[in-house]
């Protein structure tokens, strides 16, 4: 009887949810020639081809996806099993709060390495506004909070992310026909928000609250419509919306910045997971 190879499924799986040999050799600190060579061992022990490969895409074949199910289950498996064996001290719960548009760009690939690493640990994720997750997070609520933080403002917590803040539209929408520009926004209290607003301030032009969503995807579905614009960080555009370009005389933002905060007395799981964040997004923003 042969036996499947655990690490060449595991680069196997991870090629397959980001996509790319590249972003894969970079979630498992290997480079992307170690990753194709592993690839290559792969479906010679099958016998089979498991990517279409071309220029611009990489799609898993017939026999890729036949694989794809057991292989994560067996990856579970084994991961369950050390974890039991060898680290049986990491376990428990974790509750983390952070923003909703933050988890859904740039955080489930980054919780999924650490669950796969520590299948033991249970994480509680919730998502809201930022100032709502600060009032929660000193209440206890919260043993992690990502959160937007004003450059303006006490500087708490560690930086683990900053990009430009830009302002969004749909393709074509007739800005310069606004005497009071139709805004689309997160109800009060919300970072993106007061940006907005301040910074239309600070140049005198008028402004009016259009729209107010408590879901990104609401306000993303609102300015495809044509109800107004929005403020986003540069990696939240979706391709379905336009950057407003700077020939609109529309006031610089400042660049979103998120920091991490940890409530005192972490338990080992929650430093575990902090630990991971850290390293996670600070080698992200650095690539990106």
């Amino acid at each position: 009887m042969r036996s499947l190879d655990l690490d060449l499924l595991r680069c196997f799986v991870t090629i397959a949810e980001e996509g790319s040999f590249t972003r894969a050799g970079d979630r498992l600190a290997r480079t992307q020639s170690t990753i194709s060579l592993q690839m290559k061992r792969l479906e010679e022990q099958l016998g089979r081809s498991l990517f279409d490969r071309s220029p611009r895409s990489l799609q898993l074949t017939q026999d890729g996806e036949r694989l794809l199910g057991p292989a994560r289950e067996l990856l579970r498996l084994n991961d369950v099993t050390l974890a039991q064996l060898v680290e049986p001290e990491v376990a428990g719960s974790v509750r983390l709060g952070v923003p909703e548009d933050f988890a859904t760009a740039h955080l489930p690939q980054v919780l999924a390495a650490f669950t796969e690493a520590h299948p033991l640990v249970e994480l509680e994720v919730t998502c809201d506004l930022t100032l709502n997750l600060l009032e929660r997070f000193r209440s206890g609520a919260f043993d992690l909070v990502i959160v937007k933080r004003e450059p303006s403002a006490p500087l708490e917590g560690v930086q683990v992310w900053r990009e430009p803040l830009l302002w969004v539209a749909r393709e074509g929408f007739p800005l310069r026909e606004f005497d009071t520009l139709p805004l689309v926004v997160s109800p009060e209290p919300c970072v993106y928000r007061k940006r907005a607003t301040v910074a239309l301030d600070s140049v005198g032009r008028r402004w009016r609250i259009a729209y107010t969503s408590t879901s990104l995807a609401g306000a993303q579905a609102a300015v495809r419509a044509g109800l107004g614009i929005t403020v986003l960080p540069r990696d939240m555009i979706p391709a379905s919306l336009a950057r407003v370009t700077a020939e609109t005389d529309l006031p610089q933002l400042y660049d979103a910045e998120i920091a991490l905060m940890e409530a005192p007395g972490l338990s080992g799981p929650a430093q575990l997971l902090a630990a991971h964040i850290r390293h996670a997004l600070e080698r992200a923003s650095a690539d990106a």
